[in-house]
């Protein structure tokens, strides 16, 4: 069967038995453990098995299947459909593309589906594979939603260390370099913000359930999740007004750069206003202009609008304007 990707029998012990895809494997009695089986939402199979074989309502199809969603937490009786986002880590792909991972919990069985290859989920496997996990649904969605943080924190420390190369490119005068790049980082972390907030949100409203199938050890590791999600946020948060200083630093260079320029204009303009006067005054073809007889005409006026602006640069540069 395409549509079933993974399927584990997670015993009373937390030991986690793989088992065939080639058939949906029956829920077990509620003392014998769970069972975990991960769909393909792109394959149009999964919608007709999750209907057919009645594993879960047209309304919980409908969230599992969706197109996109935020993240959230809704209960249904003893049952719960989660929400989470996972970072998209593809070759390829831009981590802000987050991957949707949906999950419809029972106490004896946890269906989760996802549209894309999502690294959280391939180390999953690999611990159900190699060592005990959580005995119960509610601790197995604590344990994945951990996962997914953790494969979030390396993202965020990459944005880190670029907020810090860009803020060594202002202090290096290699602002042209630090504005090409700035917007996009923010626009990242905007993104990542906007999925990882809700998230924490929907991981305290799971913790804070009295489902059977939560334990308080469970529902201590769930706030240990929205914990990591929180912190995940608040760094997101810190790249986000990073970015927005380094921003206001390149607006306050640019504008400081523009007025120099201006300055230096202004000048080279009060300079040559009295020049020009001079010159255009003894430049008239009028009579009685002096010198008009005398070869030497040309290099006394040269001498006089020469020595006028050596007299406004000395004022320019006692009054500071230079």
């Amino acid at each position: 069967m395409d549509c079933l990707l993974y399927a584990f029998h997670i015993d009373k012990t937390g030991k986690g038995t793989q088992l065939p895809v080639d058939v949906i494997p029956k829920p077990p009695k509620s003392d014998e453990g769970f069972i975990w089986l991960h769909f393909d939402r792109r394959n149009p199979q999964t919608r007709q098995v999750l209907i057919d074989d009645k594993m879960v309502d047209d309304v919980a199809t409908r969230t599992l299947l969706a197109e996109d969603s935020r993240p959230r937490t809704i209960i249904r009786g003893t049952d719960a459909l989660i929400n989470l986002r996972g970072i998209n880590l593809n070759p390829g792909a831009e981590p802000e593309d987050m991957i949707p991972l949906r999950f419809f919990a029972q106490d004896n069985r946890v269906i989760t589906v996802c549209g894309r290859v999502l690294k959280a989920t391939e180390d999953r496997v690999r611990q159900l594979q190699n060592q005990k996990v959580s005995a119960t649904p509610g601790g197995f969605i604590a344990g994945y939603a951990l996962a997914l943080s953790d494969r979030m924190a390396p993202t965020i420390t990459d944005l880190n260390e670029q907020i810090d190369t860009l803020e060594e490119m202002l202090d290096a005068d290699r602002d042209e370099e630090a504005a090409s790049q700035v917007s996009e980082f923010r626009r990242e972390a905007i993104i990542l913000r906007r999925y990882l907030a809700p998230q924490r949100d929907a991981l305290n409203v799971l913790s804070a359930q009295s489902l059977h199938w939560i334990s308080s050890d469970d529902q201590l590791r769930l706030r240990d999740a929205a914990d990591q999600a929180t912190r995940i946020t608040e760094e997101l948060e810190a790249v986000r007004d990073r970015c927005a200083i380094v921003k206001d630093q390149l607006t306050d260079m640019r504008a400081e750069e523009m007025n120099r320029n201006m300055m230096i204009l202004s000048v080279v303009a009060a300079i040559f206003l009295p020049l020009g006067l001079v010159s255009g005054m003894m430049g008239i073809n009028v009579g009685g202009m002096p010198w008009v007889e005398t070869n030497m005409g040309f290099w006394y006026v040269t001498a006089i609008v020469l020595g006028i602006g050596v007299v406004q640069l000395i004022a320019f540069r006692i009054m500071k304007w230079i």
